[in-house]
């Protein structure tokens, strides 16, 4: 099968690299001719514009976005929109807002799936985590290169109509969030507490067996093994928010009370105006376990 790629950041350059290990062939294109240059050397075929990746894909066209939610999403769609038709399908592999991507599947000529991706550039060899909405034939025809690009076939599902892929990432999110502030607490009380406690062991031990065990857990053992029990020069800073207070707005419109996520959120907010929590010191190491997103150091 033939996939063209339209952003060729840390997640996009995975979507080629797993599609091009299961066999199949990319056509990749990135306003950065540095990353357009590793995609090529990886095996894709290069494209120096949207118009001319369209060009070279046989076909009814199957292309799959991994571009900044928002705007760039939208400039996509409209380069692409005159190229497209019924028979093509566009994926959206990034973190788009549910809402948008009801609007872009209602407009959009071709086939529209917006699909959620979990796993980070940290989870590229195992593959990815997909929750994928829009019309089930389009599904089904990618399933391929769904397989390739999760985990396989059980690393990928198809949530239901437009904008539920994204809407179930968004509370994905929300429930990232508070594992990370529980886990978070936990620690701080532990270091903050009456024994001298080496947090690398206590992660080491709990991820064997224990029942709070997890791939988040695996992430707190490697912070400490490689920032110190006092998380070093790990500052009091987590960035991002977004996915979460999109979950917490349509708690409120829902009526369904989301207390942990809401507190996280806020926790996370709060790190911005506020110095000194270990917890929101190991959220933000976290967010580098994970998604590789850059650490706040102290000054």
């Amino acid at each position: 099968m033939q996939l063209g790629v339209i952003g060729l950041g840390r997640m996009g350059q995975i979507v080629v690299d797993r599609v091009l290990d299961a066999g199949h062939d990319v056509v990749a294109f990135d306003l950065e001719p540095e990353a357009v240059a590793t995609a090529a050397d990886a095996g894709a075929e290069p494209a120096d514009s949207i118009p001319d990746l369209v060009a070279r894909l046989d076909g009814p066209k199957r292309i799959w976005l991994m571009v900044p939610a928002g705007e760039a999403v939208d400039a996509a769609l409209e380069e692409l929109e005159s190229h497209l038709d019924a028979d093509d399908i566009v994926v959206d592999g990034g973190n788009s807002y549910f809402e948008d991507s009801v609007r872009r599947a209602q407009s959009c000529p071709a086939a529209y799936l917006d699909c959620g991706t979990s796993g980070g550039p940290a989870g590229a060899e195992l593959g990815f985590s997909l929750m994928i909405g829009g019309p089930e034939r389009a599904y089904d025809e990618l399933t391929p290169i769904f397989d390739a690009v999760a985990t396989g076939p059980d690393g990928h599902e198809h949530m239901g109509p437009a904008g539920s892929g994204h809407y179930v990432k968004m509370v994905h999110n929300g429930v990232e969030y508070a594992l990370m502030q529980a886990y978070g607490e936990g620690f701080e009380l532990l270091h903050e507490g009456r024994y001298d406690l080496d947090l690398e062991d206590v992660a080491s031990v709990w991820n064997n067996g224990a029942v709070i065990r997890s791939w988040l857990l695996e992430l707190c053992e490697e912070a400490f093994r490689e920032e110190g029990t006092d998380l070093g020069d790990v500052a009091d800073r987590v960035e991002g928010g977004s996915t979460g207070t999109w979950t917490v707005q349509e708690a409120l419109e829902q009526e369904v009370p989301l207390p942990l996520i809401y507190t996280s959120l806020s926790e996370r907010f709060g790190s911005r105006a506020e110095n000194g929590r270990f917890s929101r010191r190991l959220a933000n190491r976290l967010r580098y376990g994970f998604g590789r997103h850059e650490i706040q150091r102290r000054e």
